[in-house]
C-alpha cells in the first residue's frame, strides 16, 4: 500500500510561516515513531516563479494535476483574502472534495475552500481579523470566530498562523494516535494541545502584577487538579476578588475560570486514559471530577466522545 499523500499548495506571494509549518510536520522523515509516516509533496497552483514572504523564491516540482492523487490537501494561507483564487484551483478543490480527499486550511487559506463552495453549511474558522469578512462574503459558512481550529471530518480549518500547528498536530493524532501526536509536539517544543480560543490572543491590557498572579494560579491548579476548587477558593489562592478573577480569566483565555479548569482536567483525564491501566474511577478522581458520571458528562461535552471510546481509540496505540 502506498503512503498517505499530503500535498501542500504553493502560490505566488506564498505565506512562508504557514507553508513552513506544513513542511515541518509532514516532510521530515520520522522513523523513530514506528509508524508509516506521510508522503509529502508541494504543488504549484500557477506558473512560477513563486515568490514567498521574506524575499525568497520557492520552486515547486509538481503541477495541479497532483491534487487528483492527494489524500490530504493543505492550503497554507492565501495571498489576499480579497483576491479570488484561480478557477482551475477551485475546480481541483471541488474534484478532490467529491472523491473524499481531506481538505485543510491555515489562516486565510479558508477563503479558497469557501470560494470553492465546499464549506457551505459547515463550521469553519480563520484568523480573528478575517472572521467578519468571511461571514459577510460567504453567509452559508458557519463561522466560528473563537476556535483555534474546526474539524468537520473531511474539512479542517484553522485560525491565524500558529494555530495551523494546532490543527496539523490534531491531524497527526487523528491518523496515528495520541502517543505519536505527543511525540511530534515534543520535537517541535510546543504543547500537544492548547486550550482556549482566539479570544485569549486579542490585544487586551493587563497589569504586570495581575499577569503574574494569574500565571501562578494556573500553574498551581494544574499541579492540584483533584482539589475541590471553586471560583471563591481560586480567587483566594490568587489573592484577588472573585470578580477580578473572572475578568482576568476572560481577558487572558476567553473563558471563565471554572470552564478553563474543566478543560485542564479533561486534558489530564486524556493522559490517564491513554495509560490504559488506570481504572475509570481513578481517572475521575485524579483529574478532579470526583465521579465517573461527572467525568463522562464533561468528556462528552468537550471531547465529543466518551472516556471509554477515547481509551479504545488511543490506549491500544501507546
Amino acid at each position: 500500500m502506498r503512503k498517505h499523500l499530503v500535498v501542500a499548495l504553493a502560490y505566488d506571494r506564498l505565506c512562508t510561516f504557514e507553508f513552513g509549518c506544513v513542511v515541518e510536520l509532514f516532510a521530515l522523515e520520522r522513523p523513530e515513531l514506528g509508524v508509516d509516516w506521510y508522503d509529502f509533496k508541494v504543488c504549484a497552483v500557477e506558473p512560477g516563479p513563486i515568490r514567498a514572504a521574506g524575499g525568497i523564491t520557492v520552486q515547486a516540482p509538481y503541477q495541479p494535476e497532483l491534487l487528483a492523487l492527494a489524500d490530504t490537501i493543505v492550503i497554507p494561507g492565501w495571498r489576499d483574502a480579497d483576491e479570488a483564487p484561480p478557477p482551475a484551483l477551485l475546480d481541483a478543490i471541488r474534484a478532490a472534495h467529491a472523491r473524499g480527499a481531506r481538505l485543510c486550511s491555515i489562516c486565510s487559506g479558508v477563503f479558497v475552500l469557501a470560494a470553492a463552495g465546499v464549506l457551505d453549511g459547515l463550521r469553519a474558522t480563520t484568523h480573528w481579523r478575517y472572521t467578519e469578512r468571511l461571514a459577510r462574503r460567504h453567509p452559508r459558512v458557519v463561522v466560528r470566530p473563537d476556535d483555534l481550529y474546526v474539524d468537520q471530518g473531511q474539512i479542517i480549518t484553522s485560525a491565524g498562523s500558529a494555530a495551523g500547528i494546532d490543527m496539523l498536530l490534531h491531524l497527526v493524532r487523528r491518523d496515528h494516535g495520541a502517543r505519536v501526536g505527543n511525540l511530534v509536539a515534543q520535537r517541535l517544543v510546543v504543547a500537544p494541545h492548547r486550550e482556549g480560543g482566539q479570544a485569549q490572543f486579542l490585544p487586551r491590557p493587563m497589569a504586570h502584577d495581575e499577569q503574574g498572579r494569574l500565571s501562578r494560579l494556573m500553574d498551581w491548579l494544574r499541579a492540584n487538579p483533584a482539589q475541590p476548587h471553586t471560583v471563591k477558593s481560586m480567587a483566594a489562592q490568587a489573592a484577588m476578588s472573585a470578580r477580578t478573577l473572572q475578568r482576568q480569566f476572560q481577558d487572558a483565555t476567553g473563558m471563565g475560570p471554572a470552564e478553563w479548569l474543566t478543560r485542564e482536567r479533561i486534558a489530564i483525564a486524556k493522559d490517564l486514559l491513554e495509560a490504559a491501566d488506570v481504572p475509570l474511577a481513578q481517572v475521575a478522581e485524579r483529574a478532579g471530577f470526583g465521579s465517573e458520571e461527572s467525568l463522562r458528562h464533561h468528556f462528552r461535552r468537550l471531547a465529543a466522545t466518551s472516556p471509554g471510546a477515547y481509551r479504545r481509540r488511543f490506549a491500544a496505540i501507546v
